[in-house]
């Protein structure tokens, strides 16, 4: 039986919780922990439902919960969950969890806020990720933007207030762009609805005009290429990584990136079709920017987190340029991609944390020789780093490749200069795994250097599992975002529009789990 409660029980668990946590008169900071982490983890559990209940053949939203919140102008309480949102939802809830146990000892000032805006970070991010009315979908936007800022702002390090003022600057310019879309859309379709907006747009009721369709498409497009970040919007992402808190960049690369991500494919793709084919050229070549400039700043980066934050750069253009393949396969392993992006490098983030944890600095010139008295420290980081730089049978390995499939069938050039890109990841992330874990030890402090903790150990183990789980696994991820992938291809289509058939390459479900065709036909 369908339980009618389920996506607004995932929403109202951490707002509870914070909640609780707010008006909680304890200065026992143990329990504080203990009750977030409680909070957390049942979460995590609970969100796992949804890949229970879901139909992962079956097209369309699923587990909709759809009432009338506002009569004048008509908002709906409207939430659903799909094969592209149901994963990128499940890692929210799994790296909160991580991100609470992360911060168990690292946190000495304000615990009780800082978990309080943590939980309700979680909150306005999955209600994006579930939100099927625009006006709902904007305003759980602008929730995640609060407790973000406050968590680099208050917690952050040296630079904290420059990098969340930064950060809210250029996030709420995105916003502020995307809300004229929203009240621009309401104006020609009289609702704030997804599903009928959708509809109606695409059986051509009301035709939008060449013009319209660009600005419109722009209105959304600019604000989630700032959240990707895309170049050239990219410059609030190293300052606010480096600043931020672990579990702060945790969260911000595993799942606030993949918010930008997300929006492309559930809005600029299906709403605004036309616009979103002419712009194509355009955004690969930022994407391709993105991926060759985002990899040679981190191979010079003498700061160990602001490489791993430009690595982000580098491997969110791999995702907006599978996007912008418009084909099955291309999407399919953008998609994937979102995911082993979110695990891998908030799995970097974590390890770094655990240096600055132990010696409060990330300048690379500070560490040296920590393979010695670190042994299970460095394993983890190599192997996370293998990951990272797309070895086979781990997770970066699967969504890069499918992503170059895809764009190589679109543009051969286009896939010849991202590939680029695979080659400078493996440059940056080895150096800086050399002169950080190898060579002789220049600093005395880094000779008594502890090990990781039970505890450090417990978070890396399971980072770990996954990130092997999706690489040897990776079926069971391309299986179910199959019939997702092709359901936005078809609201692509335009009446007179050929249908979309999968031409370029697909990823089909089946008991093969890939099925990849060669077929060379339509326009390129």
């Amino acid at each position: 039986m369908m339980l009618p409660s389920l996506l607004t029980s995932l929403i109202l668990i951490p707002t509870v919780g914070a909640l609780a946590l707010l008006v909680l008169r304890s200065d026992d900071h143990k329990f504080i922990k203990g009750f977030a982490l409680g909070v957390s983890l049942f979460e995590f559990l609970f969100s796992l439902l949804l890949l229970y209940k879901m139909d992962f053949s079956a097209s369309g939203y699923q587990l909709e919960e759809n009432f009338s919140w506002i009569t004048s102008p008509p908002i709906r309480y409207h939430l659903g969950v799909d094969g592209l949102s149901v994963f990128l939802v499940v890692l929210t809830t799994f790296l909160t969890a991580i991100s609470v146990i992360a911060s168990w000892n690292s946190i000495h000032e304000r615990i009780k806020e800082f978990f309080v805006m943590l939980l309700m970070l979680e909150v306005g991010i999955i209600g994006v990720f579930l939100s099927l009315d625009l006006f709902l979908f904007f305003l759980f936007w602008e929730v995640m933007l609060i407790p973000m800022a406050f968590l680099i702002g208050i917690w952050g390090h040296g630079r904290r207030i420059y990098a969340a003022v930064k950060f809210v600057l250029y996030t709420m310019a995105g916003s502020i762009l995307m809300l004229v879309g929203i009240i621009w859309l309401f104006n020609v379709t009289g609702s704030f609805d997804l599903p009928y907006i959708q509809q109606t747009l695409q059986a051509g009721v009301v035709p939008l005009a060449p013009t319209v369709e660009l600005l419109l498409f722009l209105s959304f497009f600019i604000a989630f290429a700032i959240k990707v970040p895309l170049f050239p919007l990219h410059t609030w992402l190293p300052d606010a990584h480096v600043e931020a808190p672990t579990a702060g960049s945790v969260i911000l690369a595993g799942v606030l990136l993949k918010m930008g991500t997300y929006g492309m494919m559930r809005f600029c793709l299906p709403l605004f079709p036309g616009a979103s084919h002419k712009a194509a050229p355009y955004v690969a070549v930022l994407a391709i920017i993105g991926i060759i400039y985002g990899a040679l700043v981190a191979l010079v980066q003498p700061n160990l987190k602001k490489l791993v934050a430009y690595s982000s750069v580098s491997h969110l253009g791999f995702v907006v340029l599978g996007i912008f393949t418009f084909s099955t396969i291309g999407m399919q392993g953008a998609i994937y991609q979102m995911l082993a992006h979110g695990i891998s490098t908030g799995a970097l983030f974590l390890l770094v944390g655990m240096l600055y944890d132990r010696r409060h600095t990330f300048e690379i010139s500070e560490y040296g020789g920590l393979a010695t008295p670190m042994p299970r420290l460095s394993a983890f980081f190599l192997f996370v780093a293998l990951s990272s730089l797309g070895l086979p049978i781990l997770n970066g390995f699967v969504g890069e490749y499918l992503i170059l499939l895809g764009t190589y069938a679109a543009n051969w050039k286009w896939a010849t200069w991202a590939a680029s890109g695979v080659i400078l990841s493996a440059c940056y992330l080895l150096w800086a795994y050399q002169r950080v874990f190898f060579g002789e030890v220049t600093h005395e402090k880094n000779r008594a250097l502890p090990d990781t903790s039970v505890r450090e150990r417990g978070i890396l183990i399971a980072m770990a599992a996954v990130t092997l789980w999706m690489g040897v696994g990776s079926a069971y991820l391309t299986r179910r975002t199959a019939t997702a992938t092709e359901t936005i291809r078809q609201q692509m289509v335009r009446p007179g529009d050929p249908q979309p058939q999968m031409r370029e390459g697909s990823l089909a479900p089946g008991n093969s789990g890939i099925k990849i065709s060669l077929e060379r036909s339509g326009t390129r």
